[in-house]
């Protein structure tokens, strides 16, 4: 987990490392330690002076939303709480790469199904190196693969750029319950 740490305090009274333990300062004394906190805003006196520090987590940094009606492009920090955030509504991220034919071929029409379905959640994952963790633990074994999601969880799969399969699958997972 990533973390972002802001301080109102001078220079010489920034944080200095970061490490399993937590975020230490100049000084060597802990400051804050890496939780399941999405924001911790703490206050310490040093020397007389009130240091205010702002800790954010990468998920709280990623509170990115996805636009119905849109494509939003996902990465590996981004796609859970993106999921999540979605509740009961269906999900479907098309897994590609930038060398893939097939996956260039079939992108406008995903496009245009994100327009055409106003109920659904339409995402996209570029699987690279960066995204690479994410794309195993989706079982990504060929692109393009469409995953599909309710309530977090892949209900249907469509692999190749079948677009008919695809709307087959997306209707499919959109009636049940």
């Amino acid at each position: 987990m990533a973390l972002q740490v802001y301080s109102a305090a001078p220079r010489t009274s920034m944080v200095q490392s970061t490490g399993p333990q937590g975020i230490m300062n100049k000084q060597g004394g802990m400051v804050c330690v890496a939780g399941d906190y999405p924001q911790l805003i703490m206050k310490r006196k040093e020397r007389g002076l009130s240091m205010s520090l702002r800790v954010r987590s990468s998920l709280d940094a990623a509170a990115a939303v996805a636009e119905v009606g849109k494509v939003t492009e996902v990465d590996k920090d981004t796609f859970w709480p993106i999921v999540k955030a979605a509740g009961d509504k269906t999900v479907v991220v098309d897994m590609y790469t930038q060398w893939c034919g097939p996956c260039k071929i079939i992108a406008p029409k995903y496009e245009k199904l994100s327009e055409k379905y106003d109920d659904v959640v339409f995402l996209k994952l570029d699987c690279n190196q960066d995204n690479k963790p994410l794309a195993k633990e989706l079982g990504i074994k060929v692109v393009p693969t469409f995953k599909i999601l309710k309530e977090s969880k892949i209900v249907k799969e469509v692999t190749g750029a079948k677009f008919e399969d695809l709307v087959h699958a997306i209707d499919t997972a959109r009636s049940s319950t």
